[in-house]
């Protein structure tokens, strides 16, 4: 049996300190859980040098000094670090130990610096919320983290609440990552088909206008129209120009207002197809994160002010601002959904069954397994379809132009080889 020395925080957030026996370090922190302490920091105890004891007081960060450029901290990778603190905690590791490994063996060098700060704020005798919310780049941590961070350290599960965090960035960057993989592929085809076209338009047709000018003849009227669009982009593009320049600069003058954002979101989930995935997504979204605040102890209230930042849909964001309204004034969570008309049947349906029964939390998780389950079903589908029909248009627009361009000259060559 052996004696560690531990540094703890309790239900209340006040830091302890003291000695407990224990076979192992895990043994340790184990023991800590089951007297509602989250350990800190655990060693073996011995008697410590003068160096021993300075580097205790100040902490890692005085002793290894690095600089780093900025580097953006990336869904995917913030959703492994979740689930590695996760696994480390659950294992019995001490949580200062925890960060600082994490800090270790990051490869972001961004996030790495933030845990290794953090880390050095929890040997202080911060709780790991404090040292988020103290962090300088509050872009790294989302309000849903340090605020289920802090439902954790209050209630003493913290180790459970990493769970729920890690599943619950794991399965949005899973979600998000597949709306983007259902996107890129038509985006790469509609760019491509504008630069064809206007490659064809610019340097291909101009080329038989003098042909056709010379035979002085009444050209069909499609080709006329290639023709006449093509002077335009030739000799009028600055035109072309201003007008892209206008509608992208009135775009983001818009989008810069709530309203706006609203009004470009409603005419977006609106839209055939894409409409659909856009809802399925920010509904499984929007369910992910309320039950996984509510799970965790979060006040309805604050749950749904939270997941109003987290979602990105400003129409969606409405009605979790609508219902946290609704609750306030005595209403059910669920009218605001029903009034707005674009909430499946289904959503609407489990959530006042989930207010009903008071497993709110639980309808919710089964609503955002449910619509990622379909946003991964419609995205594979979206795919397989896509791709032929994009395709078809691409040579729909290039065939027409081509079309309209030699159909006159084989007219006009079958007309001069008559004649001779």
């Amino acid at each position: 049996m052996a004696e560690f020395s531990y540094v703890a925080l309790d239900g209340s957030g006040k830091r302890q300190r003291g000695r407990i026996s224990a076979e192992t370090k895990r043994d340790a922190v184990l023991r800590l859980r089951e007297q509602r302490l989250t350990a800190l920091e655990v060693n073996e105890y011995r008697k410590r040098g003068l160096l021993g004891s300075l580097r205790e007081a100040s902490g890692d960060s005085i002793w290894s000094m690095e600089i780093h450029f900025g580097q953006k901290v990336k869904s995917g990778e913030f959703a492994m670090f979740t689930r590695q603190m996760a696994t480390l905690i659950r294992a019995g590791v001490p949580l200062a130990d925890a960060v600082q490994v994490l800090a270790e063996q990051s490869e972001n060098k961004t996030l790495g610096k933030a845990l290794r700060e953090i880390g050095s704020e929890i040997l202080n005798g911060n709780q790991l919320s404090e040292a988020i919310v103290g962090y300088k780049d509050k872009h790294i941590f989302q309000p849903v983290f340090t605020n289920m961070v802090r439902a954790g350290e209050a209630s003493g599960n913290l180790d459970e609440v990493l769970e729920r965090l890690a599943v619950f960035f794991e399965k949005e960057h899973y979600t998000r990552e597949k709306v983007k993989s259902a996107l890129t592929y038509p985006t790469i085809v509609s760019v491509l088909a504008v630069c064809v076209t206007v490659f064809l338009l610019v340097k291909v047709v101009p080329t038989f206008v003098s042909v056709f000018a010379s035979f002085n003849v009444q050209l069909p009227l499609p080709t006329r129209i290639v023709l006449g669009v093509s002077h335009f982009f030739v000799h009028q593009w600055y035109v072309v120009l201003a007008l892209l320049i206008a509608v992208v600069g009135g775009y983001k003058l818009a989008v810069r207002n709530r309203t706006g954002r609203y009004w470009r979101d409603y005419v977006l989930l609106k839209t055939p197809v894409f409409g659909q995935l856009v809802l399925k997504s920010s509904v499984a979204r929007m369910g992910r994160t309320l039950s996984s605040l509510l799970s965790s102890g979060v006040p309805i209230i604050q749950a749904l002010r939270l997941s109003a930042e987290v979602v990105e849909n400003e129409v969606i964001r409405r009605a979790l601002q609508d219902s946290e309204e609704s609750l306030t004034t005595g209403q059910t969570l669920s009218d605001p959904y029903e009034r707005s008309k674009l909430f499946p049947p289904l959503v609407i349906q489990m959530i006042k069954v989930g207010e009903e029964t008071g497993n709110l939390d639980f309808m919710l998780t089964k609503i955002a397994d449910f619509y990622e389950t379909e946003t991964e079903a419609m995205v594979d589908r979206m795919k397989s379809l896509l791709e032929p029909l994009l395709m078809l248009v691409l040579s729909v627009i290039v065939g027409t132009i081509i079309t309209a361009v030699l159909t006159p000259m084989f007219s006009l060559y079958s007309q001069v080889g008559s004649l001779g």
